[in-house]
C-alpha cells in the first residue's frame, strides 16, 4: 500500500521521538511505500525552523535516511472535491487524492470529519491496530 503522512506524524516522529510514530514509520517502510508531499515536507520545514530551531539537521538527517515516494501537491486545486474546517489542510488530502495515496495517517482531528472514499484517514493508533503486526 501507498500511506502518506501528515506533518504532526512526522514532528512527532523526528522532533519528540515519539517511539509510536517511528514504530509506524518502520512497519510501513518495511511493509508498504511511504508517500510524502511537496507541501507536507514544506510545511515540516516551515515548522521545524519556526518553533524547534535545533532540529533543523535531525530534519535533513531523517528526510535523507528515509525512503519515501516524493509527490507534488499543484499550485491549482479543485476546491469542491471534499470540505474540510481548516482550509490549510485541504492540500494534503487534495495531493492524498490526486496521487491515489491508499492510507493517511494524521493526528489532525480536522481529518475525522471529511467524507472521503479513498484514502482511509486513520490516526497513527488506528494504523498501528489494524495494519501493524505484532
Amino acid at each position: 500500500m501507498r500511506i502518506m503522512l501528515d506533518t504532526n506524524v512526522l514532528i512527532s516522529a523526528i522532533v519528540f521521538k515519539s517511539k509510536k510514530m517511528n514504530e509506524i514509520i518502520a512497519a510501513i517502510s518495511d511493509e508498504h511505500k511511504i508517500v510524502l508531499s511537496s507541501y507536507v515536507i514544506e510545511e515540516l520545514k516551515q515548522v521545524v525552523s519556526r518553533k524547534f530551531k535545533g532540529k533543523l539537521l535531525a530534519l535533513d538527517d531523517f528526510l535523507t535516511a528515509l525512503p519515501y515516494e516524493f509527490v507534488y501537491t499543484p499550485d491549482t486545486m479543485n476546491t469542491k472535491l471534499f470540505e474540510i474546517r481548516d482550509e490549510m489542510d485541504y492540500p494534503v488530502l487534495y495531493t492524498a487524492i490526486i496521487e491515489d495515496v491508499d492510507i493517511l495517517v494524521t493526528g489532525d482531528k480536522d481529518f475525522a470529519e471529511v467524507d472521503v472514499e479513498k484514502p482511509e484517514i486513520i490516526t497513527p493508533t488506528e494504523f498501528i491496530t489494524k495494519y501493524v503486526a505484532e
